[in-house]
């Protein structure tokens, strides 16, 4: 959430960086300012009138004690109507304050000056590309079809014990999952970061403090019930794991690796893009997550790139990095890098990283602090990636590596999976 104290000395500048997300209301803007400048001067009063009570409650102690009865009562009256008058005053407070806050979880994170004007993935920027991109047989086939040849994926039975997009994995398919998330799981923890293992569904405190909410509700499975949301990803329970915290500030930076599945409605998802294991509603993912000074988030969010693109290189598979223009990034993100490989058999780039710096727009949500040397009480930035979401990986893993005799895996996984190939 943006704070509104910065919108308060950078009005221009933030209308400005809004607009590159496209965001439309920037009315907004003006209308928060006067509410704000409406909670000031109701603090002030409130403060006035509170401080004019406490003098009077001591006059009355001393006239009191002067015998003087009839001056006495007269300051009780007055601090009687005080009272009254600080009643109503706090409850303008209370609605002028609501309305602020209720105002501020509308507007998206700022994006960084780096990132480029646009509305649409096609208007993203690519930064790099790597990896080759392997040449097929002839009898080459896309995943789904390599999925029912080495029986892999029960996506049928997966429809009939929940509904579509809910695959079963089964026998070596089962395997390749497995080895997958042990391997990324092993990688990220050599690189620094400690393993958690999270809840599967969260409250509406955390996923307010991620973002998800008020702003992505009807891409997750709400339990009404109880209030609980199935999380869409590991991000959403790990990062709150320090929310309401004080952390040292030579702790900093925290950094965090999570397995779990992930949960996503993918309302009004359909098509081709949608076939096999490119969409679905549950999938496995690896996240890794920090939690660092301000003053080094970017040179974080640089390390967790290079994390992740090497990663991808141990499995040798062809790889484009793209910075995201202003429309086609999260709500919370101030700047995001997308990973995506490249699909032999489909012949297109399928997304499976985001690796985002959120600045402080989390962190003022979930209030997770430092102190800094000179103990001034300062906002983490929090940062997230995907390292890595398996369904695209396993597509582009079977498609890129199938060969006459099966499909040949890199060589990374033959440790993990028991065997260098997958056959029939």
């Amino acid at each position: 959430m943006l704070q509104i104290s910065y919108i308060r000395q950078h009005t221009a500048l933030v209308k400005e960086r809004l607009a590159v997300k496209n965001f439309t209301d920037l009315q907004l803007i003006d209308k928060l300012l006067d509410i704000d400048e409406q909670v000031r001067k109701l603090k002030t009063q409130s403060e006035s009138l509170q401080a004019n009570i406490n003098t009077a409650s001591k006059e009355i102690g001393i006239l009191m004690g002067k015998g003087e009865k009839d001056a006495a009562e007269k300051k009780k009256q007055e601090v009687a109507a005080n009272k009254t008058a600080q009643k109503e005053l706090e409850q303008k407070l209370n609605d002028a304050e609501k309305a602020l806050f209720d105002g501020l979880v509308l507007l998206p994170n700022l994006p960084h000056a780096s990132v480029p004007k646009g509305k649409t993935a096609e208007d993203n920027e690519t930064v790099r590309e790597g990896g080759t991109k392997p040449v097929l047989p002839a009898t080459a086939t896309p995943h789904w079809e390599l999925i029912k040849k080495f029986d892999l994926v029960d996506f049928e039975t997966g429809s009939k014990i929940t509904g579509s997009g809910f695959p079963l994995f089964k026998g070596k398919g089962a395997k390749l999952q497995r080895a997958l998330i042990q391997y990324f799981l092993d990688y990220n923890i050599a690189a620094g970061y400690t393993e958690y293992l999270p809840p599967l569904m969260v409250n509406e405190a955390t996923a307010y403090g991620t973002g998800q909410l008020p702003d992505k509700e009807g891409q997750m499975y709400h339990i009404t019930a109880d209030a609980f949301y199935m999380i869409p990803t590991s991000e959403v329970p790990v990062t709150n794991i320090y929310r309401d915290e004080i952390i040292k500030e030579n702790e900093l930076p925290v950094k965090m690796t999570a397995y779990s599945p992930c949960f996503r409605r993918e309302a009004g998802s359909f098509g081709a893009d949608v076939r096999g294991l490119n969409r679905v509603h549950q999938f496995d993912k690896v996240e890794i997550v920090q939690l660092v000074h301000p003053a080094k988030s970017y040179d974080a969010h640089e390390e967790m790139v290079n994390h992740i693109e090497n990663l991808l290189k141990s499995l040798q598979l062809p790889y484009r990095i793209l910075r995201l223009c202003g429309g086609d990034m999260s709500f919370t993100s101030a700047l995001t890098y997308d990973f995506e490989v490249y699909s032999a058999a489909q012949q297109k780039w399928l997304e499976v990283s985001s690796v985002s710096n959120f600045e402080n727009f989390q962190s003022n949500r979930m209030k997770i602090r430092f102190k800094d040397a000179d103990n001034k009480m300062q906002l983490v930035h929090t940062l997230n990636g995907s390292s890595l979401a398996l369904p695209r990986i396993m597509a582009c893993l079977l498609e890129n590596n199938q060969t006459e005799n099966g499909i040949e895996l890199p060589e990374v996984l033959h440790t993990y999976f028991g065997n260098s190939k997958i056959t029939e």
